[in-house]
């Protein structure tokens, strides 16, 4: 058994045995494997979800698919419904909700990748059904938890994000309402938090690359990071990826565009095509010398 009487700042022993008992390991060696078609997400290997933040077009998610696969990547992501902090919207600025969903699902067709986006209503779970392989739930949503229930009782695995102004405390009660419901298959991820300084103006979260070995500490569900959202400009993410894998996440997610410049949102965070490309064979070897696992397209 694991020893839950340390003084925890945030979470404590009662909190392990009443709030969160499905979610919390039961022995220091306790640790689920979530798997999502052919690969997993918790075991040896260390998967990568990549793309666009925005389905934009058929023809940009094909290329981005068809990128993805040739450096390695093993889940194609892309936002298909993208709410944002204020309500404005202008002609860059876009969703392309049941078409972009649709988008996806032919790239899944025509490259074989595995699919992973965001579903904000639960009636978009139909929609979702054939095409995406991953739900999952925003930073704004992590305590939406009829969106959470839903989901949950759609048998898919689910990709929770932390919200950026709740502590793991919450990130771990709100999963303990999936798997109360019977899924199991919950991956958590880390995407930055709110703190009074970002390093610079453009930014508005930090990566806590602490809640990672902290979570690993108190659960047994697998922990990915997206260090793309979390530090929100580009030239940070390939050190912050690194450091993700050096800290034993169970996987990345990583923002990569054609035309990072004329992204239709958040233009400052996306990798190029010749920078992810570049990145994977690093993180590759980062893993291998970091924790002994192994990056890359699962076989």
């Amino acid at each position: 058994m694991i020893d839950n009487s340390f003084p925890g700042k945030d979470v404590s022993a009662d909190d392990i045995q009443t709030k969160f008992p499905l979610a919390a390991k039961k022995s220091v060696d306790h640790k689920s494997i979530v798997e999502v078609g052919n690969k997993s997400f918790g075991g040896l290997y260390v998967p990568v979800m990549g793309g666009p933040n925005t389905v934009e077009s058929l023809d940009l998610i094909l290329k981005c698919a068809n990128h993805a696969k040739k450096c390695h990547i093993d889940i194609l992501r892309g936002g298909a419904y993208k709410p944002l902090t204020f309500p404005y919207r202008s002609e860059k600025y876009f969703e392309t909700r049941s078409k972009g969903i649709e988008w996806l699902g032919i790239a899944k067709k025509e490259t074989g990748l595995l699919t992973v986006s965001e579903i904000v209503h639960e009636d978009q779970l139909n929609e979702m059904k054939n095409n995406i392989d991953i739900l999952q739930i925003g930073t704004r949503n992590m305590q939406n938890f009829p969106l959470l229930l839903h989901c949950a009782r759609s048998g898919k695995p689910i990709l929770l994000k932390r919200g950026f102004g709740s502590s793991i405390r919450d990130l771990l009660g709100a999963a303990e309402h999936i798997l109360l419901e019977g899924n199991s298959r919950v991956i958590l991820c880390e995407r930055g938090v709110v703190a009074p300084h970002t390093h610079r103006a453009s930014s508005r979260f930090l990566l806590d690359i602490q809640a990672v070995p902290a979570l690993h500490e108190i659960t047994h569900l697998p922990v990915v990071v997206d260090p793309s959202h979390a530090c929100f400009w580009a030239p940070w993410v390939p050190a912050l990826a690194k450091a993700s894998i050096a800290s034993n996440a169970d996987g990345l997610m990583l923002e990569f565009h054609p035309d990072p410049s004329n992204a239709a949102v958040d233009p400052l965070q996306p990798l190029s095509f010749e920078e992810i490309n570049d990145l994977m064979p690093v993180l590759t070897a980062v893993a291998k010398a970091a924790n002994e696992r192994l990056l890359g397209v699962q076989k």
